[in-house]
């Protein structure tokens, strides 16, 4: 495993294919995953042999995906129930449930975030782990046991100045996988949390430039600053974060519960 930096990324390689583990029959319903991390997750569980049903607001981005699945807004409620629904009738069950869909959120101080920017940051990026979950844990207790696994960020255990509704949501993430696990572990159903670092890739690109803009400060001084409170100096794949899902839904994570577990190249804070 080598570190490299180019004009645009410095990353850590060895990490760009999934971890080889044997997820056949596993079904598994993701949302957000027609691009990004979720796609990347997707892919890699599909690699490994289980059965794939995404959700997605991207109608191309989802027709060009080799995965089934449907469109489905993760702010909206009924959407996200919906999206739970179709995936165990079209999977014939449910063995994992990963609550990938997020957005960024507004890069502004709080006096000047409005309240329709709130609300929308808080539907997608907390509301609906509620909403899919509710759907999902009736069909897991059932089966006699499952996974879920949220998406957190590294804004879910430090402050993230200018991100305030995103980090809100983020922390409350991390709150609401603990509170489940203790509730559903009696029924063998796990719940974790990921959170990620600095993932490279267009969204931290687009961050990183809003808040370079806001301090005044060009994009590269920006990302210079935000990688020099990473340990090890590098953005992290999104391979890294599809890895850790494939271990946690694997048997190899089979007693891990109510954990945040950090992908982030040990980040100190946030800036």
């Amino acid at each position: 495993m080598r570190r490299y930096h180019s004009e645009e990324t410095t990353v850590i390689s060895g990490a760009n294919t999934h971890l080889p583990v044997d997820l056949s029959g596993l079904r598994v319903a993701i949302t957000g995953a027609a691009g990004g991390i979720g796609l990347v997750m997707a892919d890699s569980f599909a690699a490994c042999g289980a059965q794939l049903f995404i959700s997605d607001v991207d109608t191309d981005a989802l027709a060009a995906s080799a995965h089934p699945g449907m469109i489905a807004n993760a702010g909206s409620a009924a959407d996200m129930e919906a999206f739970v629904d179709t995936a165990i009738e079209q999977l014939g069950g449910l063995d994992v449930l990963i609550n990938n869909a997020g957005i960024a959120g507004p890069t502004k101080r709080v006096e000047d975030i409005t309240p329709e920017e709130l609300d929308a940051t808080l539907q997608i990026d907390l509301a609906a782990l509620f909403h899919t979950s509710r759907r999902a844990i009736p069909v897991l207790r059932a089966a006699g046991g499952g996974c879920i696994i949220n998406l957190s960020s590294a804004a879910g255990r430090f402050g993230f100045p200018l991100r305030s509704p995103y980090a809100a949501a983020k922390w409350g993430v991390i709150g609401f996988t603990k509170t489940l696990a203790i509730e559903l572990g009696p029924q063998s159903i796990r719940v974790n949390a990921i959170l990620p670092g600095l993932v490279d890739g267009p969204r931290i690109r687009r961050v990183l430039k809003a808040k370079a803009d806001a301090a005044g400060i060009g994009e590269n001084a920006q990302t210079d600053a935000a990688l020099a409170t990473a340990s090890l100096r590098c953005f992290v794949t999104q391979h890294d974060i599809a890895n850790m899902a494939l271990y946690l839904a694997s048997p190899f994570g089979r007693t891990i519960s109510g954990q945040a577990l950090s992908v982030d190249g040990d980040l100190q804070v946030l800036i």
